[in-house]
């Protein structure tokens, strides 16, 4: 017998204590196959195995690595955050400075509450919009993700809308049942549904942009319409901006876009630096209605940890326009060279962009609009091209479904790693097609 790798001994180790050996299940690599790699630690575009092997990192820590792993002034802004005290239970100025720091950058947001998680933010957002419209329907999309509470863990409808059903053992159909699940990108199906029951919706929750099934951006006009018709009932609009902002320009995909007011955001990753923090914002009447000030309840011992919000600070005060300038340059030449590998094979493949996150869906000739046609790619063939990646020291997402992350820190040099290693791992993937 071969000598088991660290990894593999990692993934065993971890196996007999935690359930499926990962804390999140992506990380199992279940729909690639294969023992996940166990990081040691991680530098700029790099992360480092149990083993010691080095991988380009196109992960990313699913965005927060904006600035690259380990930035040595977030880095030091944390240590010495940590030197003063790990938590307090008590408020602390860091908290209104991250809080000033998201309203400079998106000024609809007025007021902000910090949380520790996506899904709590986004479970807040909802809980704010019934209790200030006194409505109890949620309106989401099919293939968003907006993290794993019960009401947002409605499986996709297809087609017109339909009664929400629950995506996950343990959540009730009585949890679900008032989420109304829509295709992504149909505003036909939003303006049929406000026209029957409109004055039934508390909010439309939508990734502006979407992110979680793949990059699938909204047609043109499409989040206008759902503002149209939001305001139109009194419903409430809210951007899920958890993976895009900060991410894809200093205000998200909000400031790519113009034009569109939401009424409520939530943000993620990248406003914590990699520590966990979360964050929702927006009108300020709105945020008013949050206890202590109002009837809607929120809290959180570990909310606005002065760890994290040192380490968001740093995030964003270093997070300039030459960040975003070599992000977006990073991602426009590794898009191309992928594009330009696949068709190098003959695999017939579509690359989508939401600013500088993108992802590529094999074995599909069309434009991905919404969750059914994302549904359509050969994971099959995904999963030869991640695996080949890997082996030639690339670590990309392990999921066909999910978006790919470039940092600062990817210069020319990391990058020519990354484009050497495409035209064998296009050609893997190529044999590995379903037919």
């Amino acid at each position: 017998m071969g000598e088991v790798s660290g990894n593999d001994a990692a993934f065993a180790r971890a196996s007999r204590i935690i359930p499926g050996g990962v804390s999140s299940p992506v990380r199992a690599f279940g729909s690639v196959g294969g023992s996940p790699v166990f990081i040691a630690r991680a530098a700029g575009p790099y992360v480092y195995d149990v083993d010691g092997r080095e991988y380009v990192d196109l992960v990313g820590s699913w965005g927060p690595a904006l600035l690259g792993h380990a930035h040595p002034e977030v880095v030091a802004a944390v240590q010495a955050a940590a030197a003063r005290g790990l938590s307090f239970g008590a408020p602390t100025l860091a908290e209104a400075e991250l809080a000033e720091a998201v309203r400079a950058r998106v000024p609809l947001a007025r007021k902000v509450r910090l949380v520790s998680t996506g899904t709590e933010a986004c479970m807040t957002a909802v809980r704010l919009a019934r209790g200030a419209t006194g409505r109890d329907l949620l309106v989401k999309f099919a293939g968003c993700y907006h993290g794993h509470s019960d009401a947002l863990l409605a499986a996709a409808g297809s087609g017109l809308a339909t009664g929400g059903l629950p995506g996950s053992a343990g959540v009730t159909a009585a949890a679900t049942a008032q989420t109304i699940v829509l295709p992504y990108n149909h505003a036909d199906a939003i303006r049929a549904l406000f026209a029957e029951r409109g004055d039934e919706i508390a909010a439309v929750i939508t990734e502006p942009a979407a992110a979680n099934m793949g990059i699938v951006p909204p047609g043109p006009g499409f989040n206008a319409v759902l503002r149209e018709v939001t305001a139109a009932h009194g419903a409430l609009l809210i951007y899920d901006e958890v993976l895009t902002g900060f991410r894809v320009s200093a205000s998200g995909w909000w400031g790519l876009e113009g034009g569109v007011e939401p009424d409520l955001f939530t943000f993620g990753k990248v406003v914590g630096g990699g520590m966990p923090l979360a964050a929702l914002g927006g009108r300020a009447d709105l945020m008013d209605l949050l206890a202590p000030l109002g009837p809607v309840y929120q809290a959180g011992t570990l909310s606005g940890n002065p760890l994290a919000t040192a380490a968001g600070i740093a995030t964003l005060r270093l997070a300039d326009a030459s960040v975003y300038a070599r992000v977006d340059a990073a991602a426009d030449r590794l898009a191309g060279e992928v594009t330009a590998a696949f068709t190098s094979a003959g695999v017939p493949h579509v690359l989508q962009r939401a600013g500088s996150l993108f992802s590529v869906f094999l074995g599909v000739d069309s434009p991905v609009r919404d969750y059914a046609s994302a549904q359509r790619q050969d994971t099959g063939a995904f999963r030869a091209f991640f695996h080949a990646m890997l082996d030639a020291g690339v670590a990309l997402p392990p999921s066909a479904y999910e978006a790919w992350f470039v940092s600062a820190a990817h210069d020319d040099a990391v990058l020519d790693r990354i484009v050497t290693a495409l035209p064998s791992a296009a050609t893997a993937a190529g044999a590995a097609r379903s037919t």
